[in-house]
C-alpha cells in the first residue's frame, strides 16, 4: 500500500474524458442564451424556416431535400431546442449564483451602514449631552451683562 506524499504534486493521469473549462463554457452558454432571447434570433429563424419551406415546396423535385411534411426541418428545430434549453438553464443558474453573491454583498454593506449610523447617532447624542453642560454664547452674554450692571450699581 502506497501513501501519497503531500510535499509532491500528484502525477498526471490520462483520462478518456474530454477536459473543458467550466467557466469558459458558462460564459459561452450565457452569450448563446442572450442571443436566443433577441428579436434578431427570431427574425433569423423565421427567414431560415421560410426559405427552407419555400425551397422544398417550389423547387424542382430533384433539388428538394425535405419534401412536404418537412420532417427534416422538424428534426432540426427539435435539435436546436434540445440544445437551447439546457444552455438557457445553465445561463439562468449562473445568473442566480451572481444574484446570490450580490445579495450577500448588499446585505453586508447594509449591516455595516446600519452599524455606522448607530455609532454616529450615539456620538451625536453624546455631543448634545456635552453641549448642554457647556455655557452657550447667549448665556455668557447675559451673565456678562448682569455682572456689568452689578459693577455699575456698586460704584
Amino acid at each position: 500500500m502506497t501513501t501519497e506524499r503531500l510535499d509532491q504534486p500528484r502525477a498526471l493521469r490520462r483520462s478518456l474524458r474530454p477536459h473543458y473549462d467550466p467557466e469558459a463554457f458558462g460564459r459561452l452558454s450565457e452569450q448563446i442564451a442572450r442571443f436566443l432571447g433577441t428579436a434578431r434570433f427570431i427574425v433569423y429563424m423565421t427567414v431560415v424556416v421560410a426559405i427552407w419551406v419555400i425551397w422544398n415546396a417550389f423547387a424542382p423535385p430533384n433539388l428538394k431535400f425535405d419534401p412536404y411534411p418537412f420532417i427534416f426541418l422538424t428534426l432540426m428545430l427539435s435539435l436546436q431546442a434540445s440544445y437551447a434549453a439546457p444552455l438557457i438553464l445553465l445561463a439562468q443558474n449562473r445568473q442566480g449564483d451572481r444574484d446570490r453573491i450580490q445579495y450577500e454583498q448588499d446585505r453586508e454593506t447594509a449591516e455595516r451602514n446600519q452599524a455606522e449610523i448607530e455609532y454616529l447617532t450615539r456620538e451625536i447624542a453624546g455631543l448634545r449631552l456635552a453641549l448642554n453642560e457647556l455655557a452657550t454664547r447667549d448665556y455668557l452674554r447675559a451673565e456678562l451683562g448682569r455682572l456689568a450692571e452689578e459693577i455699575k450699581e456698586s460704584r
